[in-house]
């Protein structure tokens, strides 16, 4: 015996009031659907209790999982703050390391000026070196120079005293030749006049 439809609804209404509050589907016409499959209404009834019970806590299990939104705002403060503090890591960590490579800048730069330095001193001490030897070599050219010279003024001298010498011996002995001369001549023509007189 099927309710009058007046009646239906009123008792349909009762069920959705009994019914969890949860996501809203067509109860009255899965009733009908279910009563049209052969279903009594009270199974019927019972069923869509069962089902829509069913819906609601997987819905409540659902939403258990799901974060409210001030627990969001919490992780988003949290993350924030997190990532605010690693910002704040990680600058003192590039400071740091910026630091790090200045301090090793300086010291490689320390370094090289003092190889500079070093390298400068070991230059000019070589060169004081050098300059010293030529210095000391200059000297004994200048030394052995100064004896060459001497030397050879000796021997200009030597030279030109027996150059004097060879004059003085050959005015000697163009004189003697010439003394020996003039005693021939004169011989001879006391022989050529002693030959006339005798002659004549």
């Amino acid at each position: 015996m099927r309710i009058p439809k007046r009646h239906f609804h009123i008792t349909y209404r009762t069920l959705d009031d009994d019914l969890p509050k949860g996501p809203s589907f067509d109860t009255h016409q899965f009733v009908k659907d279910l009563t049209k499959e052969g279903f009594t209404e009270e199974q019927a009834r019972a069923a869509v209790k069962i089902v829509s019970k069913s819906i609601w806590n997987g819905v409540e299990r659902y939403a258990s999982n799901m974060a409210t939104k001030e627990v969001l705002n919490k992780m988003s403060y949290q993350q924030k703050v997190d990532f605010a503090k690693l910002k704040g890591e990680l600058q003192m960590i590039d400071k740091s390391e910026f630091n790090s490579l200045r301090n090793e800048q300086e010291r490689l730069q320390n370094d090289i000026e003092k190889m500079s330095t070093k390298f400068k001193e070991e230059i000019n001490k070589s060169l004081s070196s050098v300059r010293l030897d030529l210095s000391l070599e200059k000297g004994r050219i200048r030394e052995e120079s100064s004896t060459y010279d001497l030397k050879i003024k000796e021997t200009d001298t030597r030279i030109n005293q027996e150059i004097y010498n060879l004059k003085v011996q050959i005015d000697s002995v163009k004189t003697t030749v010439l003394q020996w001369l003039f005693g021939v001549c004169t011989g001879t023509f006391a022989l050529v006049l002693a030959y006339v007189r005798f002659a004549s």
